[in-house]
């Protein structure tokens, strides 16, 4: 019936499916249908994925393997560590960099050979056109971890200089025109 090849990818991708924690919020149908517009990538253990400062195109679900997802210290700060996370199936990352127009934060280096299940952009583009339940969802989720990540990085940064400072940036960059 099905090979041992088709079986493992079969068995995987159905891991995605009911385990991945930014999935979650659809149904297993709304999952198997989002899933169709992600795209097989297939990495060889130290190639990198993409590159901390280069632009955000899609998101990666790690199907099988170890991705290790590392920040660089900037050139202008005091901090001179390279921090690092490791990730396995069935997690996601790079999420953010589909709806909104981000750099990446981190690289993204395989640390053994790794497949990826890529969904980009023009994906969620026709996602938005034939399922947009799916895509309001998505973006839901998105949204989300955005919120929680802006709270979390509120709650630092008063702790590092002050609440004052704190929320004098995020209204300044509410109240102030976007720049290109």
């Amino acid at each position: 019936m099905f090979g041992s090849k088709q079986f493992n990818n079969l068995k995987n991708k159905s891991d995605l499916i009911f385990q991945s924690r930014f999935l979650k919020n659809l149904t297993m149908l709304e999952r198997s249908e989002f899933l169709q517009y992600c795209h097989r990538r297939q990495y060889k253990e130290n190639e990198y994925i993409y590159y901390q400062g280069d632009p955000g195109t899609g998101m990666y679900f790690v199907e099988d393997g170890k991705v290790e997802l590392i920040v660089e210290p900037e050139p202008d700060t005091q901090d001179e560590e390279t921090h690092s996370y490791v990730i396995e199936s069935p997690e996601s990352f790079g999420a953010l960099s589909i709806g909104y127009e981000l750099r990446r934060i981190s690289s993204a280096k395989c640390l053994t050979d790794c497949t990826l299940l890529g969904f980009f952009k023009p994906d969620f583009e026709t996602l938005k056109k034939r399922h947009p339940t799916i895509a309001v969802k998505f973006m839901e989720t998105l949204a989300m971890i955005a919120m929680k990540q802006l709270e979390i990085t509120t709650r630092e940064l008063k702790k590092a200089s002050s609440a004052e400072r704190a929320f004098s940036l995020q209204f300044k960059t509410y109240m102030e025109p976007e720049q290109e």
